[in-house]
């Protein structure tokens, strides 16, 4: 066989490799829906906006709760207002394309202006907004569905938790990275009474965390509360790049440069979670 038929032969076989993988690639973006924004009513008067993106067989269903004032006005296109690069707002399609339906949520529509959900993570209203998306959400799609939370946003995902079981609306599952350990201004996340959760609780957090709220040293009170729940870890991290506040979200806070590594842990730990 002479050389150009060699070359042309070589050229068949990885077209023929190409192609089927290719195919796949495509049937998966087929299956997975275009981000959209959806408001539903939640109480009186009161609607809750988030961006959506759905799949066609989603493992399970992720609300992805930023942090800061979590207020991220949201656009009718689609667009952020603050808080694009928060850890959770940006690798919400790490998340999509790790096999889950996902919503990030904004802050309710009477609380789009200072201080947004600052101050208003712990009260009934957004336990009831919150319910009102997982209710949603389940109707999409029958899954479980997590609250993962970053830093201010933990505090949101355990007080909802705390007050809300499966049975009453609540989470499956909570996932809290950089957690609220110690909050001067406020009730820090092992504060609140974790010790009664029926759920699992995943907690990541970077070993070189800066921020003074979320010292890597507090975590074993939290773990220590965990005790009796169903399946609770603590994954710590390391790496990345710390740039900025270090309470913000290009610090080790923030998973700066390692984001696809802990969004790979987090999703592997819900999927093997029953």
């Amino acid at each position: 066989m002479n050389y150009p038929s060699c070359k042309r032969l070589a050229q068949h076989l990885f077209l023929c490799l190409l192609v089927p993988w290719v195919g796949l690639a495509s049937q998966g973006a087929q299956a997975q829906g275009a981000p959209r924004v959806v408001d539903i009513p939640t109480r009186p008067g009161v609607t809750q906006r988030f961006i959506y993106i759905a799949s066609a067989q989603p493992k399970a269903t992720v609300i992805l709760l930023a942090g800061g004032h979590g207020g991220l006005q949201i656009k009718d296109g689609g667009s952020f207002g603050w808080g694009n690069g928060n850890f959770v707002v940006r690798t919400r399609q790490q998340f999509a394309d790790a096999g889950f339906a996902v919503a990030v949520i904004d802050a309710p529509s009477d609380k789009q202006s200072p201080p947004y959900l600052s101050g208003n993570r712990q009260l009934p209203e957004h336990t009831a907004d919150v319910k009102a998306v997982i209710a949603w959400l389940k109707q999409q799609a029958p899954v479980p569905v997590w609250l993962v939370g970053t830093s201010r946003g933990t505090q949101s995902a355990a007080y909802i938790a705390t007050e809300a079981t499966p049975a009453q609306g609540g989470p499956d599952g909570i996932v809290l990275t950089s957690t609220i350990l110690t909050d001067p201004a406020g009730r820090a996340v092992p504060k609140m009474p974790m010790e009664k959760l029926t759920i699992p609780v995943l907690v990541v957090h970077h070993e070189q965390d800066g921020c003074k709220l979320c010292a890597f040293s507090e975590t074993p009170q939290l773990m220590g509360l965990l005790a009796k729940t169903p399946r609770a870890e603590l994954i710590s991290v390391t790496g990345g790049q710390s740039k900025g506040d270090p309470c913000e979200a290009m610090a080790y806070h923030g998973y700066n440069g390692i984001e696809a590594d802990v969004v790979g842990k987090i999703s592997r730990w819900i999927i093997t979670t029953k």
